[in-house]
């Protein structure tokens, strides 16, 4: 997808000022821009969303020659750290590479003159492309479950996993994207931190040093990644998984307020 077609995503349903001459109110700005950005980026980003699927797929596959599928936590951890991983490709370092971008093209200016607050743009964008990750994922969560023999009662439990995974590594991958001195950084940045989510969420807590557990708690994905590996397990502890996804939540509501800054900051930069 194009810097324009980016862009444009958001002019055919431009959020307009009303009589009074106030701004839209929030919560219809971000699904003016929800609305643009999954329209636009749906037939571009095809091929990209059936990549990081068939990776994850992959990963899968490739585990199951490599672990003990008789550890019933490793297992769940492979399922569960590959399904969000579909999400990290996209939402981190896909938005990583496009906000660099448009930074780097000077296609900012474009938004920052829509009379939409800053947050309002942020969301929106965090949320479309998180969204459309959700398919992916769940068709690698169901593949390896069956793969692995999980039950698949609550696999469902991926779908607000993803979302709320998706939410708040996009506002990451907007932050690399726009606090990065170049696009060329951006990009890199952006890959590395895929690859430390899919690690991270891949290799069970248990089995990491006590150092990289810490590091581990501030990687927002390995919430939903234990979130759905709780779901499945043939008696799930439904406390575990509420209490994972309300970190998840508050996260990304953090993750977003950081992102809505570093974007205010590069606006005045321009």
């Amino acid at each position: 997808m194009t810097t324009a077609e980016f862009a444009a995503g958001t002019r055919f349903l431009r959020p307009r000022r009303d009589e009074g001459g106030t701004r839209p109110r929030f919560w219809d700005a971000v699904g003016a821009i929800f609305s643009g950005q999954v329209a636009r980026a749906r037939p571009a980003a095809i091929p990209i969303f059936l990549a990081a699927t068939m990776q994850s797929a992959g990963l899968v596959v490739l585990l199951k020659g490599l672990v003990a599928t008789n550890d019933a936590v490793t297992v769940q951890s492979v399922v569960s750290g590959s399904a969000v991983t579909v999400v990290s490709f996209v939402a981190l370092n896909l938005l990583a590479q496009r906000f660099g971008l448009l930074k780097a093209t000077d296609a900012l200016d474009y938004f920052g003159a829509l009379p939409i607050p800053p947050a309002a743009l942020v969301m929106g964008v965090a949320a479309a492309w998180s969204a459309l990750t959700v398919p992916g994922s769940l068709l690698v969560a169901v593949g390896g479950a069956l793969f692995y023999g999980l039950p698949l009662a609550h696999v469902w439990v991926i779908v607000p996993a993803v979302v709320l995974a998706g939410v708040a590594l996009a506002g990451f991958g907007a932050i690399i994207g726009l606090l990065a001195p170049s696009q060329e950084i951006a990009t890199i940045a952006g890959q590395l931190g895929m690859a430390l989510v899919m690690f991270f969420g891949l290799v069970p807590s248990e089995r990491l040093p006590e150092l990289l557990r810490v590091i581990r708690v501030i990687i927002p994905s390995t919430y939903a990644v234990d979130a759905f590996s709780e779901a499945l397990r043939h008696r799930p502890n439904w406390m575990v998984i509420g209490v994972d996804l309300g970190v998840c939540v508050g996260v990304a509501i953090l993750v977003l307020a950081c992102a809505t800054v570093a974007y205010r900051s590069a606006i005045r930069r321009r």
